[in-house]
């Protein structure tokens, strides 16, 4: 069999095709990890860890195996870290990306840098135009970084599944001029069972599917990569991902809920065995120290590939002021939803008292949960359990709604527009993306897309290459957010305003990696 990993696009016109034996096969790796701490963010103050604004030193990241524990088991994941262990990499605005990414993990395998603008090629979808990055080799990326924000990299392969994702935070210049702490929150969704077959059991006994999209899963037995047509390609050249366990594909014991319509909606494709904060579950959750009444910045990324959280701050009131990286006008609230993929910069001011203050994630529609614990000096940290009373709240757009972009786009008629359904049947685990007309866009465009999600699943949208703005919900018109990742509910409409200014076939897909990998993926296509 083929790697799904190093498959070749089959277009790179409106979709990417690719086929479902393949990008089984690249979920599988091996077993061999490195052993790190524990903890994937160590807390640091502000300014801690950034490179000067400008220098063109570059900075080493591999692409490793790793051991983690999880429910008292060793379990085998990936990571990306710098030569001395710290994952990810924190850079300021103004640099260059100029990194070096070499594959140590022992098969094919690509990154993206998820929320940055990079030349097409830099993007690091397989084949899009650049092949994976084979095993033992390395590939050298330069490019401006662009504005700061909090942004993450994450394989564009099943790999993802097994934790190959870490964050990218991109500093503004005043950062270290703050007196506030920072805290980067890394949410993910982890099962034993390998992503070929957790995936292989969704479509299993069910109609035949959506080609599958260029997603790619390198491993020692087989690979999956997707691409920009979200099939996943029968290639031998694309490795996979090894993860054996009992987590689940057969839907959420809570996932049915009844959407405003009265049908039903389901929310979580998979039961996985846990869900993890910086590596971690609530049996051994990190502790971050921080000052009494200090002042901290929070950044959450929700890494998962399959779960949407609310993140819950409990007591502590916080402040609003990005969403994927990008500014927005604050917000006050104690909890925010997160779709895959999207991300939070929450500020907060803490009380005086010697207190320990847990930030959770809720799981959508279910108990578990995860999180971090905030303590200051002296205070006790009590246990918590990894399951709630109650269900986590079922995301909305109330939130996307209210959200206003502090430097919103220029006001100007859209010179393109484009009408994309999003389509999908759960009891047939087929999915997919029906744009009319196909997106073919010119540099200098200014081009509006009403997302119109006619299936029974949320889907969280993501655009690579470019911020868009949220300038409708349902057909209302306003100034929303700017982004790279929106959450489409069941039975709603979202409408996105984008410039374009980055030519090349970029990736347009549902950031749920198994809706992407069943077809749900398309291409933001340049003109020649």
């Amino acid at each position: 069999m083929q790697n799904f990993i190093d498959a070749p696009f089959a277009t790179l016109s409106s979709t990417w095709t690719t086929s479902r034996r393949g990008f089984l096969r690249s979920a599988f790796a091996g077993a061999a990890a490195l052993a790190l701490r524990p903890a994937l963010i160590e807390p640091a103050q502000a300014g801690e860890g950034l490179t000067g604004a400008g220098v063109n030193a570059p900075t080493q990241l591999a692409v490793v195996r790793r051991t983690i524990e999880v429910n008292g088991r060793p379990a085998s994941v990936y990571g990306i870290q710098q030569q001395d262990g710290t994952p990810g990499l924190t850079l300021r605005e103004g640099d260059t990306f100029n990194v070096v990414l070499r594959n140590e993990t022992g098969e094919p395998t690509s990154v993206h840098w998820h929320g940055l603008t990079p030349p097409w090629p830099s993007d690091g979808v397989p084949d899009a135009p650049l092949p994976l990055i084979a095993n033992g080799a390395q590939r050298k990326f330069d490019f401006p970084v662009g504005g700061p924000g909090t942004y993450w990299m994450h394989a564009h392969t099943l790999q993802e599944q097994q934790l190959l994702a870490a964050p990218l935070i991109v500093a503004d210049s005043n950062q270290a001029k703050r007196d506030e702490q920072e805290v980067v929150i890394l949410l993910h969704d982890f099962s034993f069972t390998s992503p070929q077959e957790l995936l292989a059991r969704l479509t299993q006994n069910r109609a035949p599917s959506a080609p599958a999209q260029a997603i790619s899963t390198p491993g020692a037995h087989s690979a999956g990569k997707t691409g920009h047509d979200g099939n996943v390609t029968d290639d031998d050249s694309m490795p996979g991902m090894d993860m054996s366990g009992s987590g689940t594909a057969q839907g959420s014991t809570a996932a049915m809920q009844m959407s405003s319509s009265a049908m039903p909606m389901d929310l979580n494709d998979i039961d996985y065995d846990a869900y993890l904060a910086n590596d971690r579950t609530l049996d051994d959750p990190e502790v971050v120290r921080v000052e009494s009444g200090g002042r901290l910045r929070v950044r959450v990324i929700n890494g998962a590939t399959a779960t949407a959280f609310t993140v819950d701050f409990g007591e502590l009131e916080g402040t609003l002021i990005a969403v994927d990286g990008q500014p927005v006008e604050p917000v006050k609230g104690r909890r925010f939803p997160l779709s895959m993929a999207q991300r939070i910069d929450v500020r907060l001011q803490l009380p005086r008292e010697r207190r320990a203050f847990p930030i959770l994630a809720l799981r959508e529609g279910g108990k578990e949960r995860t999180g971090i614990v905030l303590q200051a000096p002296g205070a006790q940290v009590a246990r918590l359990a990894d399951t709630g009373n109650m269900h986590g709240p079922v995301l909305d757009l109330a939130l996307e709604a209210k959200l206003r972009a502090a430097a919103p786009l220029a006001s100007r008629r859209p010179s393109k527009s484009f009408d994309m359904a999003l389509t999908g049947d759960m009891a047939a685990y087929r999915w997919g993306l029906e744009a009319r007309p196909r997106i073919a866009v010119d540099r200098g465009d200014r081009v509006e897309v009403t997302l119109r999600n006619t299936s029974m699943m949320a889907h969280p949208m993501h655009l690579h290459g470019h911020h868009f703005q949220v300038v409708a919900i349902d057909g209302r018109r306003f100034a929303g957010a700017m982004r790279d990742t929106v959450m489409v509910p069941p039975r709603r409409s979202v409408t996105i305003a984008v410039d374009a200014n980055n030519p090349g076939q970029w990736a347009f897909h549902c950031h749920h990696l198994y809706h992407m990998a069943t077809g749900m993926m398309a291409t933001f296509a340049y003109n020649a």
